[in-house]
């Protein structure tokens, strides 16, 4: 090994035995396409589950062509202005004004898809007390998919007591 190279995770912690085990999920989200797909109910159920008091939730998309996002859960009209918006912002590579992108190969939506997602975030953290997420009222998360095509993308939900 070289001087300073970091040391690979073995699974147990020298002087106390194996590590610990700590509540995580995977969760499948399938879309059909751009858009807001929200998935609180997963997140409410893997805490409910856990059944864990005080914590942290953290959500982790792993995925480079879509995003997390906290966001109003009342009205759908809010979604549909984000998602407007983020398309002009970055439009499809086939606009006039995306004539600079290089990366084409699968597909117009592809490096736009990209773009969203860097503007985006691929994990948060939510705070648990008693038991529940200490969302906002009108809060929910969600997945932000940034493709035309359908896609099953994969949140990985790990919660820290």
């Amino acid at each position: 090994m070289l001087e300073g190279s970091p040391r690979r995770p073995t699974g147990r912690v020298e002087g106390r035995g194996v590590r610990r085990s700590v509540p995580q999920r995977i969760v499948t989200v399938a879309t059909t396409g751009q858009g807001l797909y929200e998935m609180t109910a997963d997140a409410v159920d893997f805490v409910y589950e856990a059944g864990i008091e005080e914590g942290l939730l953290t959500a982790f998309v792993r995925h480079t062509t879509a995003s997390l996002l906290l966001q109003e859960n009342a009205d759908p009209d809010v979604r549909r202005d984000l998602q407007a918006f983020l398309s002009r912002l970055v439009p499809d590579a086939d606009h006039p004004t995306m004539r600079y992108l290089s990366h084409r190969i699968e597909g117009p939506d592809d490096m736009p898809g990209h773009l969203k997602a860097a503007l985006g975030q691929s994990s948060m953290s939510i705070p648990i007390g008693g038991g529940r997420l200490l969302l906002g009222t009108w809060q929910g998360l969600y997945l932000f998919e940034h493709r035309d095509r359908p896609h099953r993308r994969e949140v990985v939900l790990h919660i820290s007591p």
